[in-house]
């Protein structure tokens, strides 16, 4: 369509060859009008970008001011910390797209809700976003505050407060699952810390063996010092160290990226080539692991989804503005991402 300015109702009238009238009664609902009209009017304001417009005007019109909540080690952008710093980012683009103004808020110490409502209530914020947290007394004061809250990237168990989550405990699941399906019956997950999030993918692990058959009684998992990569390196290496080999395991599904670049690291240094004789599949996709040798398959998460979903449900809260509003969990799909770190168990590792 000629031209560079902003698309009205005039435009997607013409472009449908219809009145203004049925323009308006097809997007608000005001009138009956025949089904194939209704959606010849819809296809014509999407592909023109009117409906998108129309939304970022309803989104402008709720949120002005954000404040965001976040611990300090999320902040600084480095090769270990991509997955905060992708999310964090998806987020301020999509604030900078809207005309939200988004507030970061982050003390030395942890978390704590009476500092983040007054900082809020300072910062003349609509809403609040709070980022990878799940602590009842935290949420639960944040909620009883009545300050439109929103968690993302983290788990409220007791449904205090609206969240966004990656499907964790699903994508794990199919992930394993994947694993199975190539012939990996031995498979370690290697993990870390005791965040409801890192546990769910856990579960899910847990959850592809038992559906597959497999004994989860003594499921192989190792636990490592926290999600860097020399922490999975030091895992993988103490345990190869401890067992003379891999102990029978082919397969490894790590519960981060992170985890799998220092697992591929060990098992190199301990001459194990991966897939030939250990496959290895990591989680969450934000790093470059189409560059690591070999190539990283994994589970891909939708982090930059992430803070325009976050968005959204604050926008809901504030529009709806109804006490009695039942808090909502939005949960995103995970990806499979194939490459080259997975293959099938060879006979001689399978048998040894």
């Amino acid at each position: 369509m000629a031209g560079s300015g902003k698309i009205g109702i005039k435009d997607v009238a013409r472009e449908a060859g219809v009145a203004l009238s049925t323009v308006s009664h097809a997007l608000n609902g005001t009138a009956p009008i025949s089904n194939e009209v209704r959606m010849k009017v819809l296809a014509v304001a999407q592909r023109l970008g009117y409906l998108a417009e129309r939304k970022a005007k309803a989104t402008i019109a709720a949120l002005g001011t954000v404040l965001l909540a976040v611990h300090k080690d999320q902040l600084p952008h480095n090769e270990i910390n991509l997955f905060s710093w992708t999310m964090l980012s998806g987020l301020a683009r999509e604030c900078e797209r809207l005309g939200v103004k988004l507030v970061p808020y982050s003390p030395e110490g942890p978390l704590e809700h009476r500092p983040i409502v007054s900082a809020a209530q300072d910062a003349g914020a609509d809403g609040i976003i709070i980022v990878a947290q799940d602590r009842y007394e935290l949420l639960n004061g944040i909620r009883q505050s009545g300050v439109p809250a929103v968690l993302m990237n983290g788990e409220d168990q007791d449904m205090c407060i609206d969240s966004v989550v990656p499907s964790n405990r699903f994508a794990a699941r199919a992930a394993t699952n994947f694993l199975i399906s190539q012939g990996h019956r031995r498979i370690m997950h290697l993990t870390w810390g005791d965040r409801t999030t890192v546990r769910r993918r856990q579960e899910g692990f847990l959850d592809a063996l038992a559906g597959n058959g497999l004994p989860i009684d003594d499921a192989c998992i190792l636990r490592a010092g926290g999600y860097e990569p020399s922490y999975g390196e030091e895992a993988v290496t103490k345990w190869i160290a401890e067992h003379g080999g891999m102990n029978g395991v082919t397969a490894l599904f790590c519960a981060a990226d992170n985890l799998a670049v220092g697992a591929l690291r060990a098992l190199s240094s301990a001459g194990l080539s991966v897939p030939g004789d250990v496959s290895v599949m990591g989680f969450d996709g934000v790093t470059l692991g189409e560059l690591l040798n070999p190539p990283l398959t994994t589970m891909r998460v939708p982090i930059p989804q992430m803070g325009p979903a976050a968005l959204a449900l604050l926008e809901q809260n504030i529009v709806a503005r109804d006490s009695e509003r039942a808090a909502q969990r939005l949960e995103l799909g995970c990806s499979l991402i194939v490459r080259a770190s997975v293959g099938s168990p060879s006979e001689r590792v399978a048998r040894g």
